[in-house]
Protein backbone atom coordinates (compact mmCIF):
# COMPACT_ATOMS: atom_id res chain seq x y z
CA UNK A 1 0.00 0.00 0.00
CA UNK A 2 1.02 3.55 -0.67
CA UNK A 3 1.20 4.61 2.95
CA UNK A 4 3.28 1.62 3.96
CA UNK A 5 5.64 2.47 1.11
CA UNK A 6 5.93 5.99 2.41
CA UNK A 7 6.86 4.62 5.79
CA UNK A 8 9.95 2.97 4.31
CA UNK A 9 12.96 4.35 6.12
CA UNK A 10 15.16 6.80 4.27
CA UNK A 11 18.83 7.09 4.98
CA UNK A 12 19.59 10.73 5.48
CA UNK A 13 23.25 10.98 4.70
CA UNK A 14 25.16 14.09 5.62
CA UNK A 15 25.73 16.56 2.82
CA UNK A 16 29.35 16.65 1.71
CA UNK A 17 30.54 20.18 2.08
CA UNK A 18 33.74 21.50 0.58
CA UNK A 19 33.78 24.60 2.76
CA UNK A 20 33.83 25.07 6.54
CA UNK A 21 30.55 24.75 8.36
CA UNK A 22 28.97 27.77 10.03
CA UNK A 23 29.04 28.42 13.73
CA UNK A 24 26.08 26.66 15.26
CA UNK A 25 24.49 28.29 18.28
CA UNK A 26 23.53 24.84 19.55
CA UNK A 27 27.23 24.14 19.95
CA UNK A 28 27.31 26.79 22.64
CA UNK A 29 24.53 25.15 24.59
CA UNK A 30 26.16 21.75 24.33
CA UNK A 31 29.62 22.92 25.31
CA UNK A 32 30.54 21.96 28.84
CA UNK A 33 33.74 23.99 28.82
CA UNK A 34 32.38 27.33 27.67
CA UNK A 35 32.40 30.04 30.27
CA UNK A 36 31.88 33.72 29.85
CA UNK A 37 34.59 36.27 30.44
CA UNK A 38 36.04 34.44 33.41
CA UNK A 39 37.52 31.97 30.95
CA UNK A 40 38.39 34.54 28.29
CA UNK A 41 42.06 35.41 28.22
CA UNK A 42 43.23 39.01 28.33
CA UNK A 43 44.65 38.44 24.87
CA UNK A 44 41.12 37.95 23.46
CA UNK A 45 39.42 40.71 25.42
CA UNK A 46 39.59 43.20 22.54
CA UNK A 47 38.12 40.65 20.14
CA UNK A 48 35.26 39.87 22.51
CA UNK A 49 34.57 43.55 23.10
CA UNK A 50 34.54 44.27 19.35
CA UNK A 51 32.23 41.34 18.61
CA UNK A 52 29.79 42.55 21.25
CA UNK A 53 29.87 46.28 20.60
CA UNK A 54 30.32 46.40 16.82
CA UNK A 55 28.72 43.12 15.73
CA UNK A 56 25.98 42.72 18.33
CA UNK A 57 27.14 39.32 19.59
CA UNK A 58 25.94 38.12 22.96
CA UNK A 59 28.67 37.76 25.60
CA UNK A 60 28.40 33.98 25.30
CA UNK A 61 28.73 33.88 21.54
CA UNK A 62 31.45 36.55 21.47
CA UNK A 63 33.49 34.50 23.93
CA UNK A 64 32.92 31.36 21.89
CA UNK A 65 33.77 33.01 18.54
CA UNK A 66 36.93 34.59 19.95
CA UNK A 67 38.43 31.12 20.17
CA UNK A 68 38.41 30.98 16.39
CA UNK A 69 38.77 34.66 15.46
CA UNK A 70 41.38 36.91 16.99
CA UNK A 71 42.47 40.48 16.31
CA UNK A 72 44.06 43.12 18.55
CA UNK A 73 43.17 46.23 16.52
CA UNK A 74 40.00 47.25 14.66
CA UNK A 75 41.66 47.93 11.29
CA UNK A 76 40.99 44.61 9.59
CA UNK A 77 37.43 43.99 10.87
CA UNK A 78 36.55 47.63 10.16
CA UNK A 79 37.85 47.19 6.63
CA UNK A 80 35.40 44.32 6.14
CA UNK A 81 32.46 46.52 7.11
CA UNK A 82 33.64 49.25 4.72
CA UNK A 83 34.28 46.76 1.92
CA UNK A 84 30.85 45.15 2.14
CA UNK A 85 29.09 48.51 2.41
CA UNK A 86 30.87 49.64 -0.77
CA UNK A 87 29.52 46.57 -2.53
CA UNK A 88 25.92 47.20 -1.61
CA UNK A 89 25.46 45.17 1.56
CA UNK A 90 23.18 46.72 4.18
CA UNK A 91 24.24 46.88 7.82
CA UNK A 92 21.78 44.11 8.66
CA UNK A 93 23.17 41.90 5.91
CA UNK A 94 26.74 42.54 7.06
CA UNK A 95 25.95 41.63 10.65
CA UNK A 96 24.16 38.47 9.53
CA UNK A 97 27.17 37.51 7.43
CA UNK A 98 29.56 38.02 10.33
CA UNK A 99 27.39 36.12 12.81
CA UNK A 100 27.32 33.15 10.46
CA UNK A 101 30.94 33.45 9.36
CA UNK A 102 32.99 35.35 12.00
CA UNK A 103 36.20 34.37 10.22
CA UNK A 104 35.42 36.97 7.57
CA UNK A 105 36.54 39.60 10.09
CA UNK A 106 40.17 38.59 9.69
CA UNK A 107 40.16 38.23 5.90
CA UNK A 108 42.19 40.49 3.63
CA UNK A 109 39.25 41.92 1.68
CA UNK A 110 41.27 43.02 -1.34
CA UNK A 111 43.11 39.74 -1.78
CA UNK A 112 40.48 37.25 -0.67
CA UNK A 113 37.00 38.69 -1.14
CA UNK A 114 37.29 41.21 -3.96
CA UNK A 115 38.36 38.67 -6.63
CA UNK A 116 35.32 36.52 -5.78
CA UNK A 117 32.89 39.41 -6.09
CA UNK A 118 34.53 40.56 -9.31
CA UNK A 119 34.15 37.07 -10.76
CA UNK A 120 30.43 37.01 -9.99
CA UNK A 121 30.01 40.47 -11.50
CA UNK A 122 31.89 39.33 -14.60
CA UNK A 123 29.51 36.43 -15.28
CA UNK A 124 26.43 38.61 -15.00
CA UNK A 125 25.36 39.02 -11.38
CA UNK A 126 24.11 42.41 -10.28
CA UNK A 127 25.04 43.79 -6.86
CA UNK A 128 21.53 43.24 -5.39
CA UNK A 129 21.47 39.65 -6.70
CA UNK A 130 24.91 38.92 -5.30
CA UNK A 131 24.26 40.46 -1.89
CA UNK A 132 21.10 38.36 -1.61
CA UNK A 133 22.90 35.13 -2.49
CA UNK A 134 25.91 35.74 -0.27
CA UNK A 135 23.78 36.82 2.68
CA UNK A 136 21.78 33.59 2.35
CA UNK A 137 24.83 31.40 1.73
CA UNK A 138 27.89 33.10 3.32
CA UNK A 139 29.91 29.88 3.03
CA UNK A 140 30.45 30.81 -0.63
CA UNK A 141 32.77 33.59 0.54
CA UNK A 142 34.90 31.02 2.36
CA UNK A 143 35.30 28.83 -0.73
CA UNK A 144 38.37 28.98 -2.92
CA UNK A 145 37.81 30.99 -6.09
CA UNK A 146 40.27 29.02 -8.23
CA UNK A 147 39.71 25.57 -6.79
CA UNK A 148 35.97 25.65 -6.14
CA UNK A 149 33.93 28.55 -7.48
CA UNK A 150 35.33 28.90 -11.01
CA UNK A 151 35.54 25.12 -11.73
CA UNK A 152 31.99 24.64 -10.43
CA UNK A 153 30.64 27.41 -12.65
CA UNK A 154 32.50 26.05 -15.67
CA UNK A 155 31.08 22.59 -15.06
CA UNK A 156 27.53 23.95 -14.81
CA UNK A 157 28.02 25.97 -17.96
CA UNK A 158 29.30 22.92 -19.83
CA UNK A 159 26.46 20.72 -18.63
CA UNK A 160 23.80 23.21 -19.71
CA UNK A 161 25.73 24.48 -22.72
CA UNK A 162 24.45 27.84 -21.55
CA UNK A 163 25.78 30.60 -19.31
CA UNK A 164 22.24 31.81 -18.68
CA UNK A 165 20.97 28.47 -17.33
CA UNK A 166 24.07 28.08 -15.17
CA UNK A 167 23.50 31.51 -13.66
CA UNK A 168 19.80 30.80 -13.07
CA UNK A 169 20.73 27.60 -11.24
CA UNK A 170 23.09 29.54 -8.98
CA UNK A 171 20.43 32.17 -8.29
CA UNK A 172 17.98 29.46 -7.26
CA UNK A 173 20.47 27.75 -4.95
CA UNK A 174 23.62 29.74 -4.25
CA UNK A 175 24.95 27.09 -1.87
CA UNK A 176 25.69 24.91 -4.89
CA UNK A 177 29.28 26.19 -4.77
CA UNK A 178 30.03 24.63 -1.40
CA UNK A 179 29.52 21.09 -2.69
CA UNK A 180 32.13 18.86 -4.27
CA UNK A 181 30.73 18.16 -7.73
CA UNK A 182 33.00 15.19 -8.36
CA UNK A 183 31.88 13.59 -5.12
CA UNK A 184 28.16 14.35 -5.31
CA UNK A 185 26.75 15.96 -8.42
CA UNK A 186 28.35 13.84 -11.14
CA UNK A 187 27.81 10.45 -9.39
CA UNK A 188 24.18 11.35 -8.63
CA UNK A 189 23.55 12.35 -12.22
CA UNK A 190 24.95 8.97 -13.21
CA UNK A 191 22.56 7.25 -10.78
CA UNK A 192 19.62 8.83 -12.60
CA UNK A 193 21.08 8.06 -16.02
CA UNK A 194 21.49 4.44 -14.94
CA UNK A 195 17.78 3.98 -14.27
CA UNK A 196 16.67 5.55 -17.53
CA UNK A 197 16.02 9.18 -16.57
CA UNK A 198 16.43 11.25 -19.77
CA UNK A 199 19.29 13.75 -19.83
CA UNK A 200 16.82 16.58 -20.41
CA UNK A 201 14.99 15.70 -17.19
CA UNK A 202 18.23 15.46 -15.22
CA UNK A 203 19.26 18.91 -16.42
CA UNK A 204 15.79 20.23 -15.65
CA UNK A 205 16.21 18.95 -12.08
CA UNK A 206 19.65 20.53 -11.84
CA UNK A 207 18.34 23.83 -13.17
CA UNK A 208 15.23 24.10 -11.02
CA UNK A 209 15.82 21.99 -7.88
CA UNK A 210 19.51 21.03 -7.66
CA UNK A 211 19.53 19.93 -4.03
CA UNK A 212 18.62 16.24 -4.60
CA UNK A 213 21.62 15.97 -6.94
CA UNK A 214 23.93 17.32 -4.24
CA UNK A 215 22.94 14.86 -1.53
CA UNK A 216 24.99 11.89 -0.48
CA UNK A 217 24.59 9.12 -3.07
CA UNK A 218 23.18 6.73 -0.50
CA UNK A 219 20.25 9.01 0.18
CA UNK A 220 19.47 9.70 -3.47
CA UNK A 221 19.60 5.98 -4.27
CA UNK A 222 17.16 5.27 -1.42
CA UNK A 223 14.77 7.92 -2.71
CA UNK A 224 15.04 6.73 -6.31
CA UNK A 225 14.36 3.12 -5.32
CA UNK A 226 11.35 4.27 -3.31
CA UNK A 227 9.95 6.19 -6.27
CA UNK A 228 10.45 3.17 -8.54
CA UNK A 229 8.60 0.94 -6.06
CA UNK A 230 5.70 3.38 -6.17
CA UNK A 231 5.38 2.59 -9.86
CA UNK A 232 6.47 5.88 -11.39
CA UNK A 233 8.09 5.67 -14.83
CA UNK A 234 11.68 6.95 -14.70
CA UNK A 235 11.39 8.34 -18.23
CA UNK A 236 8.67 10.83 -17.25
CA UNK A 237 8.87 14.29 -15.72
CA UNK A 238 6.60 13.17 -12.90
CA UNK A 239 9.34 10.79 -11.73
CA UNK A 240 11.53 13.84 -11.13
CA UNK A 241 8.67 15.62 -9.35
CA UNK A 242 8.35 12.72 -6.92
CA UNK A 243 12.10 12.67 -6.29
CA UNK A 244 11.96 16.40 -5.50
CA UNK A 245 8.97 15.98 -3.20
CA UNK A 246 10.43 13.10 -1.19
CA UNK A 247 13.89 14.63 -0.96
CA UNK A 248 12.50 17.83 0.52
CA UNK A 249 11.50 16.27 3.82
CA UNK A 250 12.34 13.66 6.40
CA UNK A 251 10.29 10.54 7.06
CA UNK A 252 8.78 12.05 10.21
CA UNK A 253 7.78 15.22 8.34
CA UNK A 254 6.15 13.14 5.62
CA UNK A 255 4.14 11.26 8.22
CA UNK A 256 3.00 14.57 9.72
CA UNK A 257 1.75 15.65 6.29
CA UNK A 258 -0.30 12.46 6.13
CA UNK A 259 -1.80 13.24 9.52
CA UNK A 260 -2.70 16.78 8.45
CA UNK A 261 -4.51 15.55 5.35
CA UNK A 262 -6.30 12.90 7.39
CA UNK A 263 -7.42 15.63 9.77
CA UNK A 264 -9.33 17.12 6.84
CA UNK A 265 -11.05 13.84 6.12
CA UNK A 266 -8.83 12.51 3.37
CA UNK A 267 -8.59 8.73 3.30
CA UNK A 268 -5.25 7.05 2.66
CA UNK A 269 -6.52 6.19 -0.81
CA UNK A 270 -7.35 9.85 -1.49
CA UNK A 271 -3.91 10.89 -0.25
CA UNK A 272 -2.37 8.26 -2.51
CA UNK A 273 -4.30 9.49 -5.54
CA UNK A 274 -3.61 13.16 -4.74
CA UNK A 275 0.10 12.43 -4.56
CA UNK A 276 0.11 10.53 -7.84
CA UNK A 277 -1.71 13.37 -9.59
CA UNK A 278 0.44 16.09 -8.09
CA UNK A 279 3.48 14.90 -6.09
CA UNK A 280 4.39 18.39 -4.87
CA UNK A 281 1.30 18.48 -2.65
CA UNK A 282 3.54 16.68 -0.14
CA UNK A 283 6.11 19.48 -0.31
CA UNK A 284 3.61 22.04 1.01
CA UNK A 285 4.21 23.01 4.64
CA UNK A 286 1.81 21.82 7.31
CA UNK A 287 0.82 25.41 8.12
CA UNK A 288 0.09 26.12 4.45
CA UNK A 289 -2.04 22.97 4.13
CA UNK A 290 -4.05 23.95 7.20
CA UNK A 291 -4.54 27.53 6.02
CA UNK A 292 -5.65 26.61 2.50
CA UNK A 293 -7.97 23.83 3.65
CA UNK A 294 -9.47 26.02 6.37
CA UNK A 295 -10.26 28.77 3.87
CA UNK A 296 -11.63 26.53 1.12
CA UNK A 297 -13.58 24.13 3.33
CA UNK A 298 -14.68 26.19 6.34
CA UNK A 299 -14.99 29.65 4.80
CA UNK A 300 -15.88 28.91 1.18
CA UNK A 301 -17.80 25.67 1.65
CA UNK A 302 -15.91 23.45 -0.77
CA UNK A 303 -15.82 19.78 0.10
CA UNK A 304 -12.54 18.37 1.33
CA UNK A 305 -12.82 15.53 -1.17
CA UNK A 306 -13.11 18.00 -4.04
CA UNK A 307 -9.91 19.69 -2.96
CA UNK A 308 -8.21 16.28 -2.74
CA UNK A 309 -8.98 15.77 -6.41
CA UNK A 310 -7.34 19.11 -7.21
CA UNK A 311 -4.35 18.83 -4.89
CA UNK A 312 -2.22 21.16 -7.02
CA UNK A 313 -4.29 24.04 -5.59
CA UNK A 314 -2.32 23.67 -2.37
CA UNK A 315 0.79 25.05 -4.07
CA UNK A 316 -0.96 28.24 -5.17
CA UNK A 317 -0.49 31.45 -3.18
CA UNK A 318 -3.24 31.76 -0.59
CA UNK A 319 -3.04 35.56 -0.46
CA UNK A 320 -2.36 36.38 -4.10
CA UNK A 321 -4.60 33.88 -5.82
CA UNK A 322 -6.82 31.61 -3.75
CA UNK A 323 -8.49 34.17 -1.46
CA UNK A 324 -9.20 36.98 -3.98
CA UNK A 325 -10.40 34.63 -6.71
CA UNK A 326 -12.57 32.55 -4.40
CA UNK A 327 -14.27 35.64 -2.96
CA UNK A 328 -14.80 37.04 -6.45
CA UNK A 329 -16.25 33.74 -7.68
CA UNK A 330 -18.64 33.61 -4.73
CA UNK A 331 -19.96 37.04 -5.68
CA UNK A 332 -20.41 36.01 -9.32
CA UNK A 333 -22.31 32.92 -8.24
CA UNK A 334 -24.51 34.84 -5.80
CA UNK A 335 -25.51 37.28 -8.53
CA UNK A 336 -26.23 34.49 -10.98
CA UNK A 337 -23.56 35.71 -13.42
CA UNK A 338 -22.12 32.18 -13.57
CA UNK A 339 -23.66 28.86 -12.63
CA UNK A 340 -20.55 26.94 -11.67
CA UNK A 341 -16.81 27.27 -11.23
CA UNK A 342 -14.43 24.34 -11.60
CA UNK A 343 -11.61 24.61 -9.13
CA UNK A 344 -9.06 24.05 -11.87
CA UNK A 345 -10.44 26.96 -13.87
CA UNK A 346 -10.75 29.17 -10.82
CA UNK A 347 -7.25 28.70 -9.44
CA UNK A 348 -5.03 27.50 -12.28
CA UNK A 349 -5.99 29.97 -14.98
CA UNK A 350 -3.33 32.65 -15.55
CA UNK A 351 -4.06 36.09 -14.10
CA UNK A 352 -4.44 37.66 -17.55
CA UNK A 353 -6.86 34.99 -18.77
CA UNK A 354 -8.82 35.06 -15.51
CA UNK A 355 -9.24 38.84 -15.65
CA UNK A 356 -10.17 38.82 -19.35
CA UNK A 357 -12.55 35.88 -19.03
CA UNK A 358 -14.32 36.75 -15.79
CA UNK A 359 -13.39 40.04 -14.17
CA UNK A 360 -13.72 42.27 -17.22
CA UNK A 361 -17.12 40.75 -18.00
CA UNK A 362 -18.40 41.93 -14.64
CA UNK A 363 -17.25 45.57 -14.48
CA UNK A 364 -19.41 46.22 -11.43
CA UNK A 365 -17.30 43.67 -9.55
CA UNK A 366 -13.92 44.79 -10.85
CA UNK A 367 -13.48 47.06 -7.82
CA UNK A 368 -14.33 44.17 -5.49
CA UNK A 369 -11.71 41.95 -7.09
CA UNK A 370 -9.02 44.61 -6.80
CA UNK A 371 -9.97 45.28 -3.18
CA UNK A 372 -9.69 41.58 -2.38
CA UNK A 373 -6.27 41.47 -4.03
CA UNK A 374 -5.06 44.50 -2.10
CA UNK A 375 -6.45 43.26 1.19
CA UNK A 376 -4.77 39.88 0.77
CA UNK A 377 -1.48 41.50 -0.19
CA UNK A 378 -1.54 43.75 2.90
CA UNK A 379 -2.32 40.78 5.12
CA UNK A 380 0.59 38.83 3.62
CA UNK A 381 2.96 41.76 4.14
Amino acid sequence: MFYSIFRTSFLHGRQAMACPQSFNLSMIKKSTTLRFFSKTSNQNSFTVSYLMNKCGFTPEFASFASKYVHFETPERPDSLFAFLENHGFSKTQILNLIKRRPRLLIYDTEKTLLPKLEFFYSIGFSRPELTKILTSYPAVLICSLKKQIIPSFNLLRNLFQSDDKAIKTIKRYGAIFVYEFERNLIPNMNVLRGIGVPESNILMLLNHQPRPLLYDQVRLKEIVEEVKRMGFDSSTKKFIDVVIALSSMSKSTLEKKFDVYRRWGWSDQEIHEAFRRYPMCMAVSEDKIMAVMDFLVNKMGYSSTLVAKQSSILRQSLEKRIVPRALFARELLSQGLVTDFKLSVLFHTSEKVFVDRFVNKAPDLLKLYKENLNASEKKRS
